[in-house]
């Protein structure tokens, strides 16, 4: 049973929001983010190795990220939150210690790993815990800023990682990456986890992941918004690797790019805050975002200055807010048994979606530029926006 709002401990609440805040922010402020690539190639790795790194890393990802979340679902989420930060240390101490190619693939594997673990359970624990409390109405607005904190963490340790290097070169930028995955496990211990489990350990393995894909299979409703995730996530995900090419195209020195990556992110960050009062929209809503956002990313793609990279930024942060608007549909959908397998089984169709955006943008950029394929692969939101439209006239429909 659910308490009524006016009944809800503030305490816990508090303790809940402040713990995940934290963990979002530590876990991105790692400074090895901006320069691994520099890292790799200064070891004397080619571009091919640096290549093969990056494809372990996304196999190792959508290998474990559905094992991974019916394994949250059968033990403890909070130990898998903390499980994977260490795993993610270990990984980029080896980097800094060992440089070579074999131990990056070793930390790749081990980041990947650990990456897999947090993936699914944070939003089950999350949602769980605010469902106890009887706040879950309050999980979009929790979650986007804690999509928020991620974001800080990644533009502080942006701004942090040059004087680092300057000051200490890699080691010094790895001992401080390896202190914030330890900071990270440190704070996923914090979190409150009061779900309760059968005494005879509840279902095998084999078992959560089978009823869970029944559940899906059998409620429409859980499927489409299962399926709406990676449709939402995918394509801007992917698309924000190649935003600094997009930039430098539009003729910026190079000293300007990373200014105007920042504007990028800061519409992505606003997007993440928006998230509590945008749950109102609505699936005539959602689809209005989406199809406006998609508009915005390619009409300032498509137009090459300052002001089009401005709108990029807008665009990114609808989809960013999307994103988080369609986990809170699934999660309202879904058993609390089920809720960390079938938020891995989301994660894994973004993770494949991402990849084959991917293998796009460069059969497309083999003879575009880049601001053509960004506009072009704004058409999918699109489809998707059309898509949850008729879904919405069908539902209403006598």
């Amino acid at each position: 049973m659910t308490l009524s709002p006016a009944r809800v401990p503030a305490s816990g609440v508090r303790r809940l929001t402040a713990t995940l805040y934290g963990y979002s922010f530590l876990d991105d402020f790692v400074l090895l983010y901006p320069v691994y690539a520099l890292l790799f190639a200064d070891t004397g790795l080619s571009l091919w190795q640096i290549s093969s790194l990056f494809a372990l890393w996304s196999i190792t990802g959508i290998l474990l990220e559905v094992p991974s979340g019916v394994w949250a679902d059968a033990v403890s989420r909070r130990l898998l939150l903390w499980l994977g930060p260490l795993l993610t240390a270990v990984g980029f101490g080896l980097w800094v210690l060992l440089p070579s190619y074999w131990a990056f693939a070793v930390g790749f594997v081990l980041w990947g790993a650990g990456g897999a673990l947090g993936s699914g359970a944070l939003e089950a624990l999350v949602y769980d815990e605010l469902d106890r409390l009887g706040a879950s109405d309050r999980y979009a607005r929790v979650m986007g800023r804690a999509r928020a904190a991620r974001l800080m963490g990644t533009m502080a340790s942006a701004g942090l990682a040059g004087p680092v290097i300057a000051l200490g070169g890699y080691p010094a930028v790895g001992a401080a990456s390896v202190l914030a995955c330890l900071l990270t496990a440190a704070a996923a211990s914090r979190f409150p986890e009061h779900r309760v489990r059968p005494e005879n350990g509840g279902d095998s393995w084999a078992t959560t992941l089978r009823t869970g894909l029944a559940e899906v299979r059998r409620d429409r409703s859980v499927r489409g918004a299962l399926l709406l995730i990676p449709a939402v996530a995918a394509v801007w995900g992917a698309l924000d690797e190649y935003t600094p090419l997009l930039v430098r195209d539009i003729g910026v020195a190079e000293a300007t790019v990373p200014y105007l990556i920042l504007l990028i992110w800061a519409g992505v960050t606003a997007g993440s805050l928006l998230t509590g009062p945008a749950e109102r929209l609505g699936t005539r809503g959602l689809a209005a975002l989406l199809a406006g956002a998609a508009l915005a990313l390619a009409v300032g793609a498509a137009a090459g200055t300052t002001a089009g990279i401005a709108l990029v930024g807008l665009a990114f942060g609808g989809f960013q807010l999307a994103e988080v608007l369609a986990d809170v549909r699934l999660q309202h959908r879904i058993d609390e048994s089920r809720r960390a397998t079938l938020t891995s089984v989301a994660s894994l169709g973004t993770e494949l979606g991402t990849v084959a955006t991917f293998g796009v943008y460069a059969l497309l950029g083999t003879d575009l530029a880049h601001s053509t394929v960004f506009a072009v692969l704004a058409i999918p939101y699109l489809v998707t926006a059309l898509a949850l439209a008729r879904s919405r006239a069908a539902t209403v429909r006598p």
